[in-house]
Parts: C-alpha cells; sequence; structure tokens
C-alpha cells in the first residue's frame, strides 16, 4: 500500500472562508467533509486539519503565489489513480479557486 500527501490549496485561506461563514454554512461544509470521509474509508490515514497563515522560514522569498496551503490529508491507496478517483465531487472544490495536489510518499533508500 502506498501513501500520500494531500495538500489543499484556495485563493482564499481557511481562515478567511470560516471568518466569511455563517454557522449553517460551516455544519454544511462539516458535512460534507464527513460524507467525504466516510466514501474514503480506510484509505485515509489521518484526515488532517485545516492550516493557519504560514510562518515562512526562509532568507529570501520567492513569493506568495495566487493560492494558499489550507489543508491536508495522507492518504494510502494502492496506486496514485486510485488515490485520486477518490476527490471526485471533494468539498474542498467548493472553495474559491480549489485545487488539489497529490504527492506520492517516495522511499528513502537505506531506511
Amino acid at each position: 500500500m502506498k501513501k500520500f500527501l494531500v495538500l489543499y490549496r484556495s485563493t482564499a485561506s481557511v481562515a478567511e472562508q470560516m471568518a466569511n461563514a455563517t454557522p449553517e454554512q460551516m455544519k454544511g461544509a462539516m458535512d460534507a467533509w464527513m460524507g467525504w470521509a466516510k466514501k474514503a474509508g480506510t484509505a485515509i490515514v489521518d484526515l488532517g486539519t485545516p492550516l493557519g497563515n504560514p510562518t515562512k522560514v526562509t532568507l529570501t522569498s520567492s513569493g506568495d503565489g495566487d493560492t494558499k496551503l489550507g489543508g491536508f490529508s495522507i492518504l494510502q491507496a494502492e496506486s496514485s489513480k486510485a488515490v485520486t478517483d477518490l476527490f471526485k465531487g471533494h468539498p474542498h472544490f467548493m472553495a474559491p479557486g480549489a485545487t488539489i495536489e497529490v504527492f506520492e510518499f517516495l522511499r528513502m533508500p537505506g531506511m
């Protein structure tokens, strides 16, 4: 079984989205996420969490880009196709400018 890091990006930060949402909208969003989590089932290793604004620890800035990292998950599946198939109809796509990136964890030689 392979593991994958999933990054959720949007043009609006999670903090901004949460600040502008009504309690009903927040409940609806959480219900959608929990519905997706139930569908994904045992593929979820770590559902993850929303992320706050980053603190950069670099000597130079490479720019912020147009999207903000909003959260992460760690999933497992037999293949990248199997894991990406789980994202059809994912609730994150309701966020403005939403994208989802999936990275396979590579094995470290000798470890």
